[in-house]
């Protein structure tokens, strides 16, 4: 997940400012003036801008927030308040470049909110974000300064070129989707449904992470954890320790419904509890429920599209993507629908007539057990299961081995640990990015292991946007969720791990790799329908067979996958292939459902569950056995981060990546020279020009072929 679209992406050129500045936090080992003793009133003296975390206190973070507030107001006054005639130079350049505190702080504060979420930050990020959505709602809804901003736009358009005509579009754009063409009223309605949905979309946020810590399940004995590996078994009880111990053994919940433990769980009712415990997070059946902040902010985004003059949130949504509309993103789903339907019934079947050879003939499957049937039936065909593979995906060496070895090959890129940039958390490391002339190219930080203060998921974002104007590199940094191993033992992934970090990467790879002179339009400052498509090719390099061969070490002896292992895992991970795809198309089509509405469709908090029932039933996709990859009550894209009504931008862009995929493939997957191309023709382009022309001068094609996904995907 690109998190550039998580919920504290604020509208028009605020977004701007916000991503992507330079970090401001002052070296520990300098003597400089420091603003009232606070490190990031300064800009920090480590490399590059990079976050002195070393000596920034909790308690630092809001008053700089507010102080970056201030000055970015005080900037809009003097351009509002110009007297000269206005330019490109004197508004939307002097906008580009407004607001760089804030923007360098806000970029610290919410990535440590996002994955190290203390106490301390919580309150401070309950007071700063009205105080941000104020800011917002200032800027784009000023008749003042959008009446220069619109006077540029009909005056310097058609004689700028290349990012200047680009940042200038963009910047009107994003005043008119914000409501800057509306009259005062419903300008001043608009400004109050931002202000409430930032509330609700924070209330959702806070509920979620402590839903699904409270959903943890305990165990009383080891007896019940059986057909859990031993170092399975080790992590529930490091679990447990770190959770309070309530019990011996704790299986924690991770973001998505179904949960992979279940595939190795023989105690069925442990098994049940485990998926109800998912399912039921925050949905009210417990302490917790998201849904009366849900329904309140289907309505409010609804309406804010009905005075933008749509017909419903999606259409105002879709407006400013790729597809286009909610016609073309359906007529794409169904295609899929189509092709998917009979394959997942056909699947079930077979499951559970596996299931009752030894269950009787009376057994009827239930959702908690698809994965455990699935997983023997797999590992009857292939001879193997996950358990054996994992030994040779120690997560060192799929970063340094596969994932960095890859970017090596591909794009030249080399990488370089350093141990004098302080972190957030002892966990994370720091890599020096060089190119292949041997200048330095970005900073790569990560963070993989969850922890209670992480929230759930994977996602890339910046603490500084490159940008040749500002003479910035780019500092990226990815988070992952995987567990770390007890003390003394090595973190061994799942092949979805292994992928996860690849994707993730991909998005890095975004960052890092851009080279535009603005930062408003560099990096990964494009539309969701695109954003997911480098990190989804990125995943591709993790079966190349020279990239495979050199990360897939077992962790003792060195010695790589043997043949026959490799060939059985790489034939099986289509074994059973409906059902990724489905729960994805469940998910997509609840999420568009809901912004079809009306205002004056939504559904009340307490039928919320009905309405997600009925809307897959009508398209086709209500199926106990592949419910959706998230919940309405636990669905973060959608409710807490910027995927409303966009959550199909997943397929959409896989589309697109596995097209780029089969380009690489037929031109060398390791070509320097294909490397390049794709650097040069996607990576390097952020937003700077058509995102279908972008696509179109890398492949050669006029429009993408879905037909890749299905045949990717085994179906």
């Amino acid at each position: 997940m690109n998190n550039k679209f998580g919920k504290y992406l604020l509208a028009a050129g605020l977004a701007s400012t916000m991503m992507g500045a330079t970090a401001a936090i002052t070296d520990d080992n300098t003597k400089l003036n420091v603003k009232d003793g606070n490190p990031l009133m300064n800009r920090s003296t480590l490399p590059y801008g990079a976050p002195n975390f070393g000596i920034v206190k909790a308690s630092d973070y809001l008053p700089a927030l507010k102080a970056g507030i201030e000055q970015k107001r005080a900037e809009i006054r003097r351009i509002v308040d110009n007297p000269e005639k206005p330019t490109f130079k004197n508004t939307i350049l002097a906008y580009e470049n407004s607001g760089q505190l804030l923007g360098s702080v806000s970029n610290v504060f919410f990535a440590l909110t996002n994955a190290h979420k203390t106490p301390e930050l919580a309150t401070a990020e309950d007071e700063a974000i009205p105080l941000l959505t104020a800011l917002e709602n200032e800027i784009s809804l000023n008749q003042k300064f959008f009446e220069r901003v619109k006077y540029v736009y009909d005056n310097e358009r058609n004689t700028l070129k290349g990012e200047d005509k680009k940042l200038l579009e963009e910047v009107y754009k994003g005043f008119v989707r914000s409501g800057a063409l509306l009259p005062a009223d419903k300008k001043a309605r608009m400004e109050e449904i931002n202000n409430r949905i930032a509330a609700l979309q924070q209330e959702f946020g806070n509920v979620l992470p402590a839903a699904t810590n409270d959903a943890a399940v305990w165990v009383n004995t080891r007896e019940e954890l059986a057909g859990l590996s031993d170092a399975d078994i080790a992590q529930c009880k490091k679990d447990a320790e770190s959770r309070g111990g309530k019990a011996p053994y704790c299986i924690v919940i991770v973001n998505t419904t179904q949960q992979p433990i279940l595939a190795s769980l023989d105690n069925r009712d442990l098994r049940k509890r485990v998926y109800e415990a998912s399912t039921h997070r925050a949905d009210g059946t417990g302490q917790y429920n998201n849904f009366p902040f849900i329904v309140e902010i289907a309505k409010l985004r609804a309406e804010k599209a009905e005075l933008m003059g749509y017909k419903n949130y999606a259409s105002y949504s879709l407006d400013d993507t790729m597809a286009k509309n909610t016609d073309n993103v359906y007529a794409f789903l169904k295609q899929l629908i189509a092709v998917y339907t009979p394959k997942a019934e056909a699947e079930t079947n077979e499951i559970e007539a596996y299931a009752r050879k030894t269950m009787g003939a009376d057994f009827k499957l239930q959702p908690y057990d698809r994965f455990y049937y699935s997983a023997k039936m797999k590992k009857e065909k292939f001879n193997f299961s996950d358990d054996d593979v994992k030994p040779y995906f120690d997560i060192d060496s799929v970063l340094f081995n596969g994932v960095f070895y890859a970017a090596n090959k591909a794009y030249g890129l080399s990488f370089k640990e350093r141990k004098d940039l302080p972190t957030y958390h002892p966990d994370m490391k720091v890599f020096d990015v060089i190119d292949k002339d041997g200048k330095q190219l970005a900073l790569f930080y990560c963070d993989y292991f969850r922890r209670p203060t992480k929230r759930g998921g994977a996602w890339m974002d910046a603490f500084a946007n490159q940008s040749r104007q500002r003479e910035q590199i780019p500092i990226i940094y990815n988070v992952c969720n995987s567990a770390k191993a007890p003390e003394g033992q090595p973190t061994l992934l799942t092949w979805s791990e292994v992928t996860t970090m690849f994707h993730e990467f991909g998005h890095a790879l975004h960052g890092m790799l851009s080279d535009c002179y603005y930062n408003t339009l560099s990096g990964t400052s494009v539309s969701r329908d695109f954003v997911e498509m480098p990190s989804q090719f990125n995943e591709s390099f993790a079966v190349v067979p020279e990239v495979f061969a050199n990360y897939a070490k077992h962790y003792k002896t060195g010695k790589s996958m043997p043949e026959e292992l490799k060939k059985k895992m790489l034939e099986s991970l289509n074994f059973h292939s409906a059902y990724a795809l489905g729960e994805n198309l469940a998910a997509t089509c609840a999420d568009l459902a809901w912004h079809c509405l009306a205002s004056s469709e939504i559904p009340t908090a307490d039928k919320a569950n009905d309405f997600e029932k009925k809307v897959l039933k009508e398209i086709g996709l209500l199926n106990y056995q592949i419910p959706p990859r998230y919940r309405t009550s636990y669905f973060n894209h959608v409710w807490g981060g910027g995927y409303a009504a966009g959550y199909y931008s997943y397929l959409w862009s896989e589309v697109l990546a596995e097209n780029c995929a089969n380009y690489f493939e037929k031109n060398g997957a390791l070509n320097p020279s294909v490397g390049q191309a794709f650097r040069d023709k996607v990576l390097s382009r952020g937003n700077t020009e058509d995102l279908m022309q972008t696509f179109t001068n890398f492949t050669g094609m006029k429009s993408p072929d879905a037909a890749a996904l299905l045949k990717a995907r085994g179906m």
